[in-house]
């Protein structure tokens, strides 16, 4: 599996900034679904800007990384296959051991990323290591 690209990098200094600054296309909509996943399931979770993207976790551990590149957008979760059952659920995604790649024909509501990220979340909650 390929990795993840960070070529698509925002010099924003906390999230309002770096949604200004995405291009009003299909990766802003599909970052911004996705961010309301996260932001909705775990409202705990703080959103910061590290390493030029959006960041989510507490406490300086970080469970989650959200970035639009080029071609794509970009999830990052630490080790993929410590999430049970990622393969299902994922079906459909190009991804690699942290990252998921959301493209443009996609259509998030119909797969299983949601559930996904409820279940690294409740992982995270529990103080499960879903670290890399």
């Amino acid at each position: 599996m390929e990795e993840c690209d960070f070529s698509m990098q925002y010099d924003a200094k906390n999230s309002e900034e770096y949604l200004e600054m995405l291009e009003d296309d299909w990766r802003k909509e599909k970052l911004l679904a996705i961010r309301q996943m996260l932001l909705t399931y775990a409202p705990e979770l703080e959103e910061v800007i590290r390493y030029k993207m959006l960041n989510y976790g507490k406490d300086a551990h970080y469970i989650f990384a959200l970035n639009a590149q080029k071609h794509y957008v970009s999830l990052y979760v630490g080790t993929i296959e410590k999430i049970g059952n990622a393969e299902t659920l994922l079906a459909g995604y190009n991804y690699g051991k942290g990252c998921i790649r959301i493209k443009k024909s996609i259509k998030i509501e119909e797969t299983g990323l949601e559930k996904f990220i409820h279940k690294t979340v409740d992982m995270w909650r529990a103080g499960e290591d879903t670290a890399c």
